[in-house]
């Protein structure tokens, strides 16, 4: 079994610097699909509804706000949403909106940073959301130039919010690549990403850094936000979810495949990541309307 999903070509033209949708709805009916543009899609009064990021799958509350990056799996479903008027207004932009010599300027860091982190998926906190949903509803009443200088505004000013929360494990969205500013960080990356399936250990990714174990281990600390194990078992979670929703291997396989030499550590650390077991991730997966081809 091979599952493929949906790939949207989007109206945005060549011409155009972005595109803006708002509208009022009682369902979501869009399946599950990417596409080459970011994504900034509010929605309001849709608390129960089921989102799906990446290998991330979570019920929303009545107000919304997510950054999807370049061809990152993506959708809403109803679920058990029951407002009759769900109010959803999405902003697609080309991904060279930005010149990338225009985004690696000093005062554009934040933007850049955002945008990288955006391929896993990124939700903003109900206090941004307040902040920035007037501007975000008005949009699409402001006209050419004005409304280009609107939106870079409420990037900058997203780019610079509190509490930002990635949503999927980063070895799921693998035709995209984030960057970490440091070689030394993103060989060992590459190198994990390449042996997840081996056994690894601090010790190996120290030498190959030329560090000591604790040198490296603040150093990697510091530059990814996460310690080395659990950026170890968050790259094996990221495969082992793609080959949960791509394939018909049974779990146990899927597990050892995926470099975990033991089912309950394997489910252990499953379920306190994404709050649900391989098999229900798997069947929720499945509910969202998943177009399979046998």
């Amino acid at each position: 079994m091979q599952t493929k999903i949906l790939r949207e070509i989007t109206p945005l033209t060549q011409s155009d610097c972005f595109t803006i949708f708002s509208r009022v709805k009682s369902k979501f009916d869009f399946p599950l699909h990417n596409h080459e543009e970011f994504e900034l899609n509010f929605i309001q009064n849709a608390k129960g509804a089921k989102r799906v990021i990446g290998d991330h799958i979570e019920e929303i509350d009545d107000l919304e706000l997510v950054l999807v990056g370049p061809n990152l799996q993506h959708g809403w479903f109803t679920h058990k949403c029951t407002h009759p008027e769900i109010r959803e207004v999405t902003i697609q932009f080309h991904r060279d909106l930005f010149d990338e010599k225009f985004l690696h300027r000093n005062q554009m860091a934040f933007i850049r940073n955002m945008f990288e982190r955006s391929l896993r998926g990124i939700q903003f906190s109900k206090e941004t959301i307040q902040a920035i949903m007037p501007r975000i509803v008005a949009l699409p009443q402001k006209q050419s130039f004005d409304s280009v200088l609107e939106l870079m505004s409420i990037l900058h000013d997203l780019s610079i919010s509190r509490n930002m929360r990635l949503l999927s494990d980063a070895s799921f969205n693998t035709t995209e690549t984030l960057s970490y500013n440091s070689r030394r960080i993103e060989k060992t990356m590459a190198y994990l990403n390449k042996n997840f399936d081996k056994n690894i250990s601090l010790v190996e990714a120290a030498k190959m850094a030329a560090m000591t174990e604790v040198a490296f281990s603040r150093f990697f600390k510091l530059r990814t936000g996460k310690t080395f194990i659990d950026t170890l078992n968050e790259i094996r979670l990221g495969h082992a979810s793609r080959m949960l929703i791509d394939t018909t291997q049974s779990i146990t396989e899927i597990a050892y495949k995926c470099g975990f030499n033991n089912m309950s550590n394997f489910n252990r650390i499953f379920k306190k990541k994404k709050d649900c077991t391989p098999k229900e991730f798997r069947d929720a997966y499945t509910s969202t309307g998943v177009r399979t081809f046998i």
